[in-house]
């Protein structure tokens, strides 16, 4: 038997294969293992690995041969009689990827470990998550990396010891909470010390302290952590650790408890009903340097705890403050909600776009409240009436920023009391407080104190109280705007030498006012701030951010941004990290990037004034390829019997995502990327980019049709038409054609998606081979059938099965078969229609086995679901209700749109009739009807008249 192989990083990097150490070599090598275990069974981009061994400027004219050299003895110690095609070093794409278990290395076991004792902390069992957490930290063996140099083994060394002391963090907890108060009082005054500026040492300090009967000793470590915060950074303690010091000063007896869970995360006991999962927490992180808002905040807390507040600005201001203050509310609210808390960027005031569908909004707030993505309804009454459904009985934080009008709120406030909506915008939303009663809570900018304070929480009371004219002059010239304070603070911050004279100097130097955001005498000069902060930017960096205001999505990805900019990932994210220290660019999670929107009008003047036009139209083809190229190869993935469209290749410079030959992760970035894609598509239209336009709109519609979208399907093939008669292309039009009688036959428009449909073929039968026709009179076929054409949707099956059986001799890949499975299920189906049943079963048996054969079982689902209806004619309802039941079991196995399986519970509950057996077709149609009031789906009524049926006498 091979003996298995083990790694750790938690320490000195080092390798085993059994018991057997393997000797791994130069430092060099270990550098590239090193980068091969941290990126966790992911492929590590081969300018990662030059990153990794030469830093980002120092790398040899011959480094690629280099590393791949260390990359071949790393292969040869690790397995030194193999080949490298069988190597667990992999060529992957652009870079190298280490193929072993995640329980192979010590952290991934540290991982899991953790995970454990999360999961069973929350399950009430506080012991166990102790000994996990005391065995995932006894595999440290020292600093992570420990013998590892370089940039890149600090700055990963650095992530892997807040991991560790994260984890140390959650353990001491626990023990606190089982009551060894005593017995950690000493460990943590060690990592105080270790780590004087990390308060959550000290919060359970005083804890624990205060458990052993020191309240004494507790209250000093509290003015002791002060002394020093505002000695070494000019700040206050957290709110955390000020509202511990209050409990404490009060005696507080509820500390002396051991901490438990709340209710929310308490199991049910017997006979309760389950909570729904999962809980959402999305609020954003809340700003550190949060000052000011004392007399705003106090107004806030008088509200009541279930009503709707609208936080808005005096006249109309932006940057100044609405969301940083809704976020720091909300997070002090956060644990009074304890069903969740929401959060929705609605972008009612985007330069680039237009206001957030209440749909798309309405969509996204059920599917993090648990719902399914494939069952939700498509108008916006029932998706409505779903939310408030879902929220009923629940205290659940809602935070909707950015709103634009009342109507596009309305609709996302919930219909029973219990739930707080906390709504930011630049209108007063007037509408929503006389109609809908939300109560109007106006920001202002700063106060001079406190944008003095804000300052000073930035920079130190000391920088501060040593230049007071440049500060009051600083704080003018901003209008006590935070965002711009913000803006100027941030690179104040990281040039301590710099004087703040120099600083109101220049901003004086270059006052001329954003003039799409001025608002009157006391409007800040936000483009002579944003202007000093730009100069002061590597060029490359400044580049980038006037690159980025092309982007019309709510956000960017890493690989996107690296596709806008024609720059590798390694360089983009360098050059990200400038603009997100020079407060120019959010980061929102790992890898995702926004803009405020007044940087956002900022960055796009800069673009108009200052790159080339043709500067600026290549980087709208870079960053319409690198999504038009990622939807294609998502596309391919995850409808495998599609025949696929060409496609010239990328330009050059374009980074395409790699989805890892992986269906489920194409589908995953579709998810993520659905609203950039719309926008996207809308901007390819916008300036004329008619090929993007059309092939962005085929590649999204199988997922868009998947999740019943039909309105977007449109859109989009609204746009392709428009874009394929611009550019007289007869093939664009022919895919226009289909996507638009696919969408309409989804909306029930099917006149409209016949002759879309017809329209298609006759250009499809003109321009394009067997498989592409196919699709065309499979998409006829299909609509007809609605329609009760079932002559004409025969007919068109046939054609298309025809067709695909000549497409299989010239090309038996598994595309076109998977094609044909379709097409032979299709004619079965409708031979059956027409009460052929004999006939339907030849074509689906072979349909089936095709599907066996390919592994296709979605298709496969809907063969056994045609086998079963002939059955059922035939009088063989025993084998009907098996065949049925197979047919469901494979849809759900497999993630199939739910209004697949609805069609085969009616017909199951046929049969059930049949048999003579009505509470099993009660069952069976109660939860197809279910399903279709959700969808909003044609069938529901004739499901209900059956179910009356069934108690008529």
């Amino acid at each position: 038997m091979e003996e298995a192989l083990r790694f750790a990083v938690l320490g000195p990097v080092r390798a085993w294969r059994g018991s057997e150490e393997i000797d791994l070599g130069s430092p060099q090598q270990r550098t590239v293992l090193a980068v091969l275990l941290l990126a966790e069974g992911s492929p590590a981009p081969r300018s990662t690995l030059i990153e990794a061994l030469w830093g980002t400027d120092g790398e040899p004219a011959s480094a690629l041969g280099i590393m791949r050299t260390y990359v071949h003895h790393l292969r040869r110690a690790l397995d030194p009689g193999g080949a490298a095609a069988t190597s667990v070093i992999r060529s992957v794409g652009d870079g190298y990827q280490l193929q072993v278990p995640p329980d192979a290395t010590d952290l991934g076991v540290f991982r899991d470990l953790l995970t454990r004792a999360d999961r069973t902390r929350h399950a009430g069992d506080a012991r166990s998550a102790a000994k996990y957490l005391r065995e995932a930290l006894g595999l440290w063996r020292g600093p992570a990396l420990a013998d590892i140099r370089g940039d890149y083994a600090q700055d990963r060394r650095h992530r892997l010891g807040e991991l560790r002391l994260s984890a140390q963090t959650f353990r001491l907890t626990v023990d606190i909470d089982l009551g060894a108060h005593g017995d950690v009082a000493a460990e943590l005054a060690e990592l105080a010390a270790q780590h004087p500026l990390d308060e959550r040492f000290r919060e359970l300090s005083m804890l624990a302290l205060y458990r052993s009967g020191r309240q004494a000793a507790a209250l000093e470590t509290y003015q002791a952590t002060r002394a020093l915060l505002a000695e070494e950074l000019g700040v206050d303690p957290g709110q955390a650790l000020q509202t511990l010091y209050r409990r404490i000063l009060h005696a507080d007896p509820e500390l002396l408890l051991p901490r438990t869970l709340g209710e929310a995360e308490a199991p049910a006991g017997p006979g309760a009903p389950a909570r729904p999962q999962p809980v959402p927490a999305q609020l954003p992180a809340n700003l550190t340097a949060f000052v000011g808002r004392e007399a705003e905040l106090a107004d806030a807390a008088g509200l009541p705890v279930d009503s709707t507040v609208v936080v808005s600005a005096i006249a109309g201001m932006a940057g100044v403050g609405k969301t940083t203050f809704a976020v720091h509310w909300a997070r002090q609210l956060a644990d009074r909600y304890p069903d969740g808390q929401l959060y929705l960027n609605l972008r009612g005031f985007d330069p680039n776009g237009t206001p957030m569908p209440t749909e798309h909004a309405l969509r996204f707030f059920l599917e993090s409240l648990g719902a399914d993505p494939h069952g939700l309804p498509h108008d916006i009454d029932t998706l409505t009436s779903r939310y408030r459904t879902l929220l009923s009985g629940r205290r659940v934080l809602v935070l909707l920023d950015n709103a634009r009008s009342a109507a596009q709120v309305r609709p996302l406030l919930p219909g029973a009391p219990g739930c707080l909506v906390i709504v930011t915008s630049r209108s007063r939303l007037s509408g929503l407080v006389a109609v809908d009663g939300a109560v109007p809570l106006h920001l202002d900018v700063l106060s001079p104190p406190e944008a003095r304070a804000l300052l000073a929480r930035r920079l130190g009371d000391r920088r501060v109280a040593a230049e007071p004219e440049a500060v009051e002059e600083i704080i003018a010239r901003c209008a006590r705007l935070p965002l711009a304070l913000a803006v100027i603070a941030a690179r104040a911050a990281i040039r301590p030498s710099f004087p703040l004279a120099a600083i109101a100097d220049e901003l004086r130097c270059d006052s001329r006012g954003l003039d799409a955001f001025q608002d009157g005498d006391d409007a800040a000069d936000v483009r002579a701030v944003f202007s000093w902060s730009y100069r002061a930017l590597p060029p490359e960096a400044g580049r980038l951010l006037r690159l980025l205001a092309l982007h019309p999505g709510p956000d960017i990805s890493l690989p996107a941004a690296a596709g806008l900019a024609g720059l590798p990932a390694a360089r983009t994210r360098q050059l990200l990290l400038h603009l997100t220290e020079a407060h120019l660019l959010n980061e929102l999670g790992p890898g995702r990037y926004a803009f405020h929107d007044l940087v956002r009008a900022y960055a796009s003047e800069l673009a108009e004034t200052e790159d080339p036009p043709q500067e600026v139209r290549a980087a709208r083809n870079r960053m319409f390829d690198h999504y038009l190229h990622t939807a294609y190869d998502a596309c391919a993935l995850a409808s495998p019997g599609r025949p696929l469209i060409s496609l010239p290749p990328p330009a050059e410079g374009v980074s395409v995502e790699d989805l890892h030959d992986d269906p489920v992760q194409a589908k995953a970035w579709f998810a993520t990327e659905l609203t950039v894609l719309l926008a996207v598509t809308e901007e390819a239209a916008r300036h004329r980019h008619d090929a993007h336009t059309w092939q962005l709109a085929w590649s999204m519609a199988n997922y868009l049709h998947g999740r019943g979208l039909w309105r977007e399907e449109e859109i989009v093939h609204r746009s392709a038409m428009e874009a394929a008669r611009r550019s007289d292309d007869p093939v664009a039009e022919a895919y226009a054609h289909r996507g638009l009688s696919t969408a309409m036959t989804g909306l029930g428009q099917l006149d409209e998606a016949l002759a879309h449909a017809e329209h298609a073929i006759a250009l499809f039968n003109e321009f394009s081979d067997e498989a592409v026709r196919a699709e065309g009179y499979r998409r006829l076929d299909e609509t007809a059938e609605r329609s009760g054409d079932l002559a004409t949707s025969l007919g068109a099956a046939c054609e298309a099965l025809a067709l695909l059986r000549e497409a299989t001799v010239r090309d038996g890949g598994k595309r076109p078969r998977v094609a044909m499975a379709s097409a032979l299920n299709a004619v079965g189906w409708e031979l059956s229609q027409l009460d052929r049943h004999e006939e339907a079963l030849v074509h689906c048996r072979e349909a089936l086995a095709l599907c066996e054969e390919l592994e296709d079982h979605v298709n496969a689902a809907h063969t056994w679901d045609s086998i079963a209806y002939a059955h059922h004619r035939l009088g063989r309802h025993d084998e009907a209700i098996v065949e049925y039941c197979n047919a469901i079991a494979l849809d759900r196995a497999h993630g199939s749109p739910p209004w697949y399986a609805v069609g085969t519970l009616e017909r199951l509950g046929d049969v059930y009739v049949s048999v003579g057996d009505p509470d099993s077709a009660r069952t069976v149609w109660t939860e197809a009807l279910s399903t279709m009031e959700t969808l909003g789906h044609p069938g529901a009524e004739k499901i209900t008249t059956k179910l009356r049926q069934l108690t008529a006498p």
